[in-house]
């Protein structure tokens, strides 16, 4: 049986701040499906992403264009994991398997803040997935962004085999409108996959993967910085895995890998708490699609860092 023309799911969102509150407009297209937004704290336009077709196989693309205006804020999420399927010798026209594609492009004005929180990614064996995320900020706006990958489905004793998976992101800082005026903030090129997996300098075998990175909207003095990391390397208390995390010029990036997305979950919602409280904002709550069943911030004690009005460079 022939398979049917891959999907190209696109999506469009725009922020806008109005008052107090921040305000969607735009649309998607199938498989994507957007749910009712929630009004978040600090009036932050919370907004769930649902992928209608059961998951990803070779050749299907997600393309989402999101735009936030001055001084808005907005938290993106996803409802469930997302499921990508092997194809590496599933065919015999296409033995070398296809790959499955997400692009992410980020334009953030002044003053803007997005959080970009998808759920688990979750790569059956032989799966190709890649996905690029890019982002575009001015030094006073912050973005925040996690991915979590499951390299095999784990409970099933399955490994990744022949797959693979690739993650591009850019970050740059941009004040005006020349090229001039901007600077990279980061940018991090990965593929996991073959002898990456096992080798001692690579995965070691885990079979969980996750990045946190975060672009601030101020300069962060030493101390400031100093303060943070040490508070996010506390956070991992309790939790399995290994865990690292460094400053960037004006922000921080931190890295899981071991056997529970669950645990990189908790250590990621800690530090993005952390983030909350160094500018003033309301504590995160977890957005109610997520399957956590304990509550990761329980514990933790998140209030305004005392450095972070008198030291923080603006």
């Amino acid at each position: 049986m022939q398979r049917p023309e891959p999907w190209h799911g696109h999506c469009q969102l725009h922020f806008d701040c109005a008052g107090n509150r921040t305000l969607h407009q735009g649309g998607c297209t199938a498989p994507f499906k957007l749910l009712r937004a929630e009004q978040g704290d600090d009036g932050r336009c919370e907004l769930p992403l649902l992928h209608t077709a059961g998951g990803l196989v070779g050749g299907d693309q997600l393309s989402l264009d999101l735009k936030l205006k001055r001084d808005s804020r907005a938290l993106i999420t996803s409802v469930a994991a997302q499921k990508v399927y092997g194809t590496v010798g599933r065919s015999s026209l296409h033995p070398e398997g296809a790959w499955a594609l997400q692009t992410v492009q980020c334009q953030l004005a002044r003053g803007s803040d997005l959080e970009w929180l998808p759920q688990e990614l979750v790569l059956y064996a032989d799966a190709l997935f890649e996905q690029r995320l890019s982002v575009i900020l001015p030094n006073n706006a912050s973005f925040l962004s996690t991915e979590i990958v499951r390299l095999g489905r784990t409970a099933a004793n399955e490994v990744l085999q022949q797959g693979r998976w690739r993650s591009a992101l850019a970050i740059q800082r941009r004040d005006g409108e020349t090229l001039q005026s901007s600077r990279w903030e980061l940018v991090d090129r990965l593929e996991l996959g073959n002898t990456s997996l096992t080798d001692q300098h690579g995965l070691q075998g885990q079979p969980v993967f996750g990045s946190l990175v975060w672009a601030a909207p101020m300069t962060l003095a030493p101390e400031v910085m100093t303060s943070l990391l040490d508070h996010a390397r506390n956070d991992r208390a309790g939790l399995t895995g290994n865990m690292r995390c460094g400053q960037l010029e004006q922000g921080l990036v931190a890295r899981y890998a071991g056997p529970s997305s669950r645990d990189a979950r908790f250590w990621f919602s800690r530090i993005w708490a952390r983030t909350r409280a160094l500018r003033g904002l309301a504590q995160p709550r977890i957005p109610r699609v997520w399957p956590l069943q304990e509550k990761p911030l329980e514990r933790q004690e998140f209030t305004t860092n005392p450095l972070s009005a008198t030291t923080a460079t603006h």
